[in-house]
């Protein structure tokens, strides 16, 4: 029987500190059978993103060696940045790869919230796949008033009582985790420092404000530049290159365009082929047509 593949893609709210960035990183490496694929790091979100890859048991060790090394580094008390937080490790994500399914992350993710709220008295809220409660399913909902709006009512709201771990937020705060199909995380720049053209764009196209199906979106300042930070989270359904031209064309109307964009983590190859295929008009493409396919193919 095949071994099964799960990738993990943790968010940690810390970027401008390179010594904490790379405890954590050998915090995940350190489970042998673990693969790092890569970090994203954003100083204006204050907020990095890690992903790697491994059996389900290395996964869930490398999460939870990185949870506690987070909290053990990140002080909420003190952190600020641009995107929503409520966590020193803010979101933990499991998806499944090869011979996985999403049954293998949510008990993943089930086994690693217990330990993470029994052993580092963390409060824990399952997400997505894995959520208990249907209000607890989209992540923006669990994350809505932060790490300060949380520490003010986890002890005397019954709705935000923790799925695991106490009713008590520390310095860590909180960790949101749970099983999920792939998403983007893609941010698109605007040739703007207008956050506020930003935000009118983000609440144009994502799904919640009646835009594209599949899309969430918020408009931030990053470097100076008005971004619009997304999740695409069906890229089959509603493809990258949808959300570009819907961007571009709402651009256009507030008199700016598109300078840049740029992914988080990783992204499906087949995203950037059906990409190619509708920018290049290759309506036939297929892998087969693709070089590096053959040439891996000759050394499986």
């Amino acid at each position: 029987m095949k071994s099964k593949l799960i990738e993990c893609i943790p968010n940690f709210s810390e970027a401008r500190r390179s010594v904490v960035l790379e405890k954590i990183k050998n915090s995940i490496i350190q489970v042998k059978s673990t693969k790092l694929l890569d970090i994203h790091s954003d100083v204006d979100h204050n907020r990095s993103v890690f992903t790697f890859i491994g059996s389900p048991s290395s996964v869930e060790d490398s999460a939870f060696n990185a949870i506690k090394t987070a909290a053990e580094l990140i002080d909420l008390d003190t952190h600020q940045g641009a995107h929503p937080r409520i966590g020193a490790t803010d979101v933990v994500p499991f998806v499944p790869l090869s011979n996985a399914s999403i049954e293998d992350c949510k008990n993943i993710s089930i086994s690693l919230a217990k330990k993470v709220g029994d052993l580092l008295n963390i409060p824990v809220y399952l997400y997505e796949e894995s959520a208990k409660l249907p209000g607890r399913k989209n992540l923006e909902d669990i994350r809505r008033g932060q790490y300060e709006g949380l520490k003010a009512t986890i002890n005397n709201d019954p709705a935000r009582i923790p799925d695991y771990g106490p009713s008590v937020l520390g310095k860590a705060g909180a960790t949101v985790i749970g099983a999920r199909h792939p998403l983007i995380a893609y941010n698109v720049f605007l040739s703007t420092g207008d956050i506020d053209i930003a935000k009118k764009i983000a609440r144009s196209i994502r799904n919640s404000s009646g835009g594209l199906r599949f899309v969430k979106a918020m408009g931030v300042l990053v470097n100076g530049k008005a971004q619009v930070s997304m999740n695409l989270t069906n890229y089959e359904k509603t493809p990258i290159y949808r959300v570009v031209e819907l961007i571009r064309s709402e651009a256009a109307r507030y008199g700016t365009t598109i300078s840049s964009s740029e992914l988080v983590g990783m992204i499906p190859e087949k995203a950037l082929v059906d990409s190619a295929k509708w920018y290049l008009q290759l309506n036939n493409l297929g892998s087969e047509q693709i070089l590096e396919h053959h040439i891996y193919a000759d050394y499986e």
